[in-house]
């Protein structure tokens, strides 16, 4: 008998942690069972992984091929439309094949997705892990045609019992190798569960937070650091809300760094206490990403959904984790929530651009089923999409037009300010504008007119497009802009194609300069220690120099200041060392000779 569970993951670089805990929860009990001593006696479980860019007719072509006598699909948002065209079709090819769903797009409205597909065998609701194992059992003694007696089912008779929660430690790893996660981003779990109630959230309706136990974690996560994974994101809904915990696991990290692995944790900042500060603050740089959900800074919203925060605490710890440039941090909003009108978004929006994150995300409300906010969406007159992600589309606060702009200042947020490319740029442009929100709702107008949501300019061309922008609304400053830019682009990467827009790098006090800094730094190896033993050329090759009139890395020095338009001083650009959080080459200033 085999048993197919099957993942439609986002991108390739993604992997389903829920189907590879089924598979090895049920492997390690079945390798125990008596019943299963025999090898040749035990259910087969295969692991199928697809992308949802995949046809979904070259998927349902690979299951096919597999012969599976079940098949279990991994629901979520993001890969039910997928699922849902392969529903329709897979009984067609594999007429005998059971069908069995599971995951939280199903879980809370098993009745109504059996409606839509009265073909597939039945519901796994919730967890899975032990539910799954007594289906293999029942398989296993071709007992699968009366299982109202497995917890944890939705069947065509109805609901079966429910499911207990099963304790952490009972999971086994996941993870025997790292070969079939290579180049992918792996995923951990050190708890279930979240203490907090947020109305839009499926994690607010477990109302306990179970962990795993300490000793267990950090052998696992001993596991990831001798075969230095590239990047580990736990997926504890609330990590830090036991601080014990947290604090054993930052701990254990900071003492067994391997300098290349990074963890990824979603963190609420506002109970973050000084002593886990201080341990963060000693952490390799890098070593640790944060995602902290802020969503909102309006009161009564945040009183709507069910959202305790201290939000002057959550400043400060944003403040002073930023102080330590060691960690990066994601810091999200929501748009769409009860009482967040257009102004009052532009509020949230230009508070948490203050945090000054590595990454703001502009994101929307999604009414999930089984989420208390979807139960009041008349209450707040929210409308959202029938299909999934099931995106507000209005509210009683927010118009669909107000939604549709919104949506157009996400994505120059995420072009222009989450790419980090044009971090100097921006600092310096918002201040020609009343705040940051309005710089981006300007940039907005400009790419609509200009044609550039229906063509998207290039990686290359988006400086261009900041330029002229920036020239349109701060007035009589392109040469200033012209050289912001220059050194943002020189920071990312040593471009073989020069811009336009940077100068010439063609008069004589340049070449004098740059020749004689290559050859005296061949001589000396001062500035470039990482470098010794490269000749003159061979420096320059890896390594920019390059010149400037205004002090473009220091934002504040030049405001109101004029200027001859002569070269004042020379940038070094050192490609072979990079900032550890930002990646940005290594500068050296130089002074005039």
């Amino acid at each position: 008998m085999k048993f197919l569970l099957v993942a439609v993951n986002a991108k390739y670089i993604h992997s389903n942690p829920a189907i590879y805990s089924l598979y090895t929860y049920a492997r390690a009990k079945y390798e125990h069972d008596e019943l299963c001593k025999d090898a040749s006696a035990r259910p087969v479980i295969e692991i199928a992984e697809y992308t949802i860019n995949q046809r979904p007719e070259v998927i349902l072509a690979r299951i096919y091929e597999r012969r599976p006598d079940a098949i279990g699909f991994s629901c979520y948002i993001w890969n039910w439309n997928v699922i849902s065209e392969l529903l329709c079709d897979i009984t067609k090819v594999l007429p005998d094949t059971d069908i069995w769903l599971g995951g939280p797009q199903v879980s809370h409205n098993a009745g109504e997705v059996m409606e839509q597909f009265p073909d597939i065998k039945g519901i796994m609701i919730g967890e899975g892990e032990e539910t799954f194992s007594e289906l293999l059992e029942r398989y296993q003694r071709r007992d699968t045609q009366d299982l109202t007696s497995v917890a944890g089912l939705y069947l065509k008779t109805g609901y079966t019992a429910p499911r207990k929660a099963i304790g952490l430690d009972k999971l086994p790893f996941l993870y025997k190798d790292t070969e079939t996660f290579a180049n992918r981003i792996i995923y951990y779990e050190s708890s279930r569960g979240c203490p907090y109630r947020c109305s839009y959230c499926l994690s607010s309706i477990e109302k306990t937070v179970r962990l795993r136990d300490i000793g267990t974690v950090k052998k696992e996560l001993e596991f990831f650091l001798e075969n230095k994974v590239k990047q580990v994101k736990f997926v504890d809904r609330t990590f830090n809300c036991v601080h014990e915990h947290a604090m054993d696991i930052w701990q254990y990290l900071y003492e067994h760094d391997n300098g290349v692995t990074n963890f990824h944790f979603e963190i609420s900042a506002d109970i973050i206490t000084d002593e886990e500060l201080e341990m963060l603050k000693k952490l390799r740089p890098g070593q640790v990403q944060l995602e902290i959900g802020v969503q909102t800074v309006n009161e009564k919203t945040l009183e709507a959904i069910n959202r305790c925060m201290d939000l002057e605490r959550l400043e400060y710890v944003v403040a002073k984790i930023r102080e330590n440039h060691n960690i990066h941090q994601h810091l999200d909003l929501i748009a769409g929530l009860p009482y967040e009108d257009y102004q009052s978004f532009k509020i949230s929006f230009d508070r948490v651009y203050a945090m000054r994150p590595d990454q703001l995300q502009l994101g929307f409300l999604k009414v999930l089923s089984g989420a208390p906010i979807a139960a009041r969406t008349q209450e707040f007159g929210i409308s959202y999409t029938k299909q999934p992600p099931y995106e507000v589309l209005y509210t009683r606060w927010l118009s669909y037009p107000d939604v549709i702009r919104l949506k157009k200042i996400e994505e120059m947020v995420e072009l222009y300010y989450n790419s980090r490319q044009f971090v100097n740029t921006l600092e310096y442009l918002v201040r020609a504008f009343g705040s940051p929100f309005e710089m981006f709702e300007a940039l907005a107008d400009f790419f609509e007119e200009n044609g550039y949501f229906t063509n998207s300019p290039s990686r290359a061309y988006r400086y261009e497009v900041l330029l002229d922008f920036s020239s349109e609304y701060d007035g009589g400053k392109r040469n200033i802009y012209s050289e912001l830019l220059t050194y943002d682009l020189y920071l990312r990467e040593n471009i073989k194609s020069r811009p336009d827009f940077c100068r010439p790098l063609t008069d004589k006090e340049y070449k004098d300069f740059r020749h004689d800094f290559y050859k005296q730094e061949e001589k000396s190896g001062s500035l470039l220690p990482g470098l010794r033993g490269l000749d003159a050329k061979a420096l320059s090759g890896v390594t920019h120099l390059e010149a400037f009139t205004y002090p473009v890395w220091e934002m504040g020095a030049f405001a109101g200041e004029n200027f001859d338009g002569r070269i004042s001083r020379y940038v070094l650009f050192d490609y072979s060392v990079r900032d550890p959080l930002t990646k940005d080459a290594v500068t050296v200033v130089l002074e005039r000779l």
